[in-house]
């Protein structure tokens, strides 16, 4: 079964436009990120989508496979499903570009999770949110599980509600991480999917999967993200790396 890694790379990101070529250590983040899913067991081949070509250029410069997909794509998930529903692929996995400490083992656990259940089409990384702050952060997306692992929902409102008020606590409040696999057959479908409302309303790719009846499989892994949004966030991470490296 053939699986890809596909790192969708779009230029004008609202917050921090050209994030994804950000320095980090002398090197784009986009390049981190590829670095790092070339690590993946599972994976037998890595490519950057890009929507510019000072990306393209630079994805190129550092020797990744890249291919070129419109600005007009609204999400990640559109750009892969445009560029990658005709491939020979099995299954894709969408990396997304501004995590440049993302773990392999993760990608690889997602990918194989996918592989060993042939009824699932989707599916994605959760982990559980272990500070009260993240639950009532927007930017923190929260997804609400069944007794399965299916997701039920997804939010950047503080879900399931805790009406009772006793506080918070550990192990019910779950954080969405932001990778995806899909089989081939479900981007084909993906590619005639009207923007749902919910989508628009929340700006989570992921539910126009979940309105249009699809389910996703979840994964919970105790790994946590560290997206980078702003230049504050790049900061922070480039801080990280330069420990991690200081440290061996």
């Amino acid at each position: 079964m053939k699986i890809l890694g596909v790192i969708p790379a779009r230029w004008a990101s609202t917050r921090f436009e050209g994030k994804v070529l950000a320095d980090i250590d002398g090197r784009p983040m986009i390049g981190h990120v590829w670095e790092r899913a070339k690590r993946c067991r599972l994976l037998e081949e890595v490519f950057i989508a890009c929507d510019d070509d000072r990306v393209f250029r630079a994805a190129q410069g550092f020797g990744a496979q890249a291919v070129m997909t419109s600005p007009e794509h609204a999400s990640g998930t559109e750009r892969i499903a445009a560029a990658f529903a005709d491939s020979d692929a099995d299954i894709i996995i969408n990396i997304q570009g501004d995590e440049p400490l993302i773990e392999p083992a993760v990608i690889d656990a997602l990918a194989k999770a996918v592989r060993d259940n042939a009824t699932v089409e989707v599916g994605t990384v959760i982990r559980p949110i272990t500070q009260e702050d993240d639950l009532h952060n927007p930017h923190v997306v929260k997804v609400v599980v069944d007794k399965n692992g299916l997701a039920l929902y997804f939010s950047r409102a503080a879900i399931p509600f805790a009406r009772d008020k006793k506080g918070f606590q550990q192990g019910l409040f779950f954080k969405h991480l932001g990778l995806y696999a899909y089989r081939k057959g479900f981007l084909k479908n993906y590619k005639d999917l009207p923007l749902s409302r919910l989508e628009e309303t929340e700006k989570l790719e992921q539910l126009r999967i979940l309105e249009a009846g699809y389910r996703i499989m979840t994964v919970t892994t105790q790994y946590d993200s560290i997206s980078v949004d702003t230049p504050e966030d790049l900061e922070k991470v480039s801080g990280l790396m330069k420990k991690g490296a200081a440290h061996g």
